[in-house]
């Protein structure tokens, strides 16, 4: 579920999450769409590898079981609150005014590129911008400071100047930010059309024939934007809270931030398993975190060499089969899942929903294929993206800020650390929600559905 970082990476590599080569840089537009540069032989061991995956794992379990007989996260009611004089102005209107103007900004600066700038990732810095400071950026601005694109998304930004300039402000002073109500939105629709969306991005991102492309990405931008125009015009700024693919990822990762809210509105410090508790059950929950990890997956796999000869000789054509093989992925992933929910109501009874009761066990394994997959592309090319913005894109070939040892390592570390949070997260919602004879038996499926996952990403880590 993640591309292997090399042992002999050059300086300016990225990788084409899956092509199994060392760039030269002359070839960026692998490197923005793909993820970082890789080669299959890691300067670590498979047995080492596995064996402190399965013992960090069955130990945890383990300890658990034993050490943890009532459920310790309170989710939203917890937390240390911050200085008033803090929150007020986080809260503030000239603060939240600010934000929403900067993200309206620099997607204007992206699209101001993508039209005007030369068709050529190696100059154009708006690929980069998209693929690295958007969608790796948001990992760790989320997980430092919370679901920051609700704020900056320019998608929201332009919908309230939508309002302002066509439809009739309301005088309810309850309502300062003159928002139309907007129709319901059905509650069976949930995080569906965000799962969607994030297929849509991971698509263009892994299957796309050119996805750097000043052409597909204007493209991609243009009908992403109408879309959710329209809908948001149809059903309110509500749409944007789950709908949108990029505001639901980012609030799935600042549920493991240090920094959130608690239930009375207040701005707290948190032990991040509170925040990751209090992950609303909504249907589409499960669908939005198989997007995530099933697309790693496939990205991982698209190297291998029996991958490749399906591509270059399916009759379907390569970007058919590639859009087949990602939705496989995907749909593998959460086959697993749903049977893992089964197997948990066959062995401690039913539940009213426990297809959702666990999903969110799965947003730390997420995030940890995407520090191992990610971590090199963003602090070699993010820099280098941000120099040919500011005009310097003469400045010298990123190089990769660690060693190979030392990248292995934190690929691995990050896996099995996801995983082992999985299981935390897991047993504590298992002994809230079951008797205390079938809680520990009941987590078996998810024992093995951890285990399950940490051999597929392991060894696509290790191939």
């Amino acid at each position: 579920m993640l591309t292997p970082a090399g042992p002999v990476p050059s300086p300016g590599a990225g990788g084409d999450a899956g092509q199994g080569v060392v760039l030269h840089p002359a070839d960026p537009l692998t490197a923005l769409a793909h993820g970082i540069g890789s080669q299959h032989d890691l300067p670590i061991s498979p047995f080492y590898a596995f064996a402190g995956a399965f013992a960090a794992l069955f130990v945890s379990f383990l300890a658990l079981g034993l050490l943890w007989s009532t459920s310790r996260f309170r989710g939203d009611h917890s937390g240390r609150a911050l200085p008033a004089a803090l929150q007020r102005a986080a809260d503030a209107p000239a603060t939240r005014t600010a934000l929403r103007g900067l993200g309206l900004a620099l997607a204007l600066a992206v699209l101001l590129h993508l039209l005007l700038g030369p068709d050529d990732p190696a100059h154009d810095p708006a690929p980069g911008a998209v693929y690295v400071l958007f969608w790796v950026g948001l990992v760790p601005a989320s997980l430092l400071l919370g679901p920051v694109w609700r704020l900056l998304n320019p998608l929201r930004t332009l919908h309230r100047l939508l309002n302002r300039a066509f439809r009739h402000r309301n005088p309810d002073p309850r309502n300062p930010d003159h928002r139309p109500p907007g129709r319901p939105l059905p509650a069976r629709l949930g995080q569906w059309p965000a799962a969607a969306g994030l297929f849509a991005f991971t698509w263009l991102e892994l299957v796309a024939p050119d996805p750097a492309s000043t052409t597909t990405l204007l493209t991609a931008v243009a009908a992403y934007a109408t879309a959710h125009l329209l809908l948001a015009a149809r059903f309110g700024e509500r749409w944007f809270d789950d709908a949108d693919a990029f505001e639901a990822y980012s609030a799935l990762l600042a549920r493991l931030s240090p920094l959130g809210r608690r239930s009375d509105g207040r701005l707290v410090l948190r032990n991040p398993f509170h925040g990751l508790d209090a992950t609303p059950e909504r249907p589409g929950l499960v669908a939005t975190v198989c997007v995530l990890l099933g697309s790693t997956a496939y990205d991982g796999f698209s190297d291998n060499p029996s991958w490749i000869n399906v591509l270059q000789t399916s009759p379907l054509g390569r970007a058919p089969t590639a859009t087949l093989g990602l939705l496989a992925s995907v749909v593998l992933v959460a086959t697993l899942y749903c049977l893992c929910a089964a197997a948990t109501r066959l062995v401690s009874g039913p539940h009213p929903g426990p297809l959702t009761a666990f999903a969110h066990s799965l947003v730390p394994i997420a995030l940890g294929y995407l520090i191992a997959h990610y971590f090199s592309l963003l602090v070699t090319e993010g820099p280098r993206t941000v120099s040919m913005a500011l005009g310097t894109d003469n400045a010298p070939e990123p190089a990769p800020p660690l060693g190979p040892g030392g990248l292995a390592a934190l690929q691995v570390i990050a896996v099995v650390t996801g995983h082992v949070l999985g299981v935390v997260a897991a047993h504590d919602r298992s002994v809230r929600l079951f008797p205390p004879a079938k809680a520990v038996v009941g987590q078996l499926p998810l024992l093995a559905l951890m285990i399950t996952y940490t051999i597929g990403g392991l060894s696509l880590l290790l191939n």
